[in-house]
C-alpha cells in the first residue's frame, strides 16, 4: 500500500512538471505592440476628452435656450394680463355709464307714470313699476 501511494504521488509528481509556469521571454515584438496600445488609449482619451467639451458645450447652449424660453413665457404672461386689464378698463367704464343712464330713464318713466296713469301700466305690466 505504502508503495502504491509513493507510485502515484510520484506519476502526479513528474506528470505535474509540465504545469509550472515558465518565464516568458518579453521581446521587442511585445514592446512595440504595448506602445501602439499606449498611443491608442491616448488617442481615445483625447477623443473622450473633445466629447466632453462638445456636451458641455451643448449643455450651456440648451441651458441658455430654455432660460431664454421661460423668460419669453412670463414676459408674455405679463404681457397678456397688463393688456387683457388695459382692454377691459375702457368696456367697464362703458357698462357702468350705461347702467347709470338706464337707472336714470328708468327714474325719468316712473316719475312721468305717476302723471299719467296709462304708462304706469305699462310699466307694472313690464314689472318696473
Amino acid at each position: 500500500m505504502k508503495r502504491l501511494k509513493f507510485i502515484v504521488i510520484m506519476i502526479l509528481f513528474l506528470s505535474g512538471q509540465s504545469v509550472w509556469a515558465k518565464d516568458v521571454p518579453y521581446t521587442l515584438e511585445d514592446r512595440d505592440r504595448l506602445i501602439r496600445v499606449e498611443t491608442k488609449i491616448e488617442q481615445i482619451d483625447k477623443r473622450f476628452e473633445q466629447i466632453d467639451r462638445r456636451i458641455e458645450r451643448l449643455e450651456t447652449t440648451m441651458m441658455g435656450g430654455f432660460g431664454l424660453l421661460f423668460t419669453t413665457m412670463i414676459g408674455l404672461v405679463g404681457f397678456v394680463l397688463w393688456d387683457r386689464r388695459t382692454a377691459l378698463s375702457p368696456a367697464i367704464r362703458k357698462n357702468k355709464e350705461l347702467e347709470e343712464r338706464g337707472d336714470k330713464i328708468e327714474k325719468a318713466l316712473k316719475e312721468y307714470a305717476y302723471k299719467e296713469p296709462k304708462l304706469a301700466e305699462i310699466l307694472r305690466n313690464v314689472g318696473l313699476m
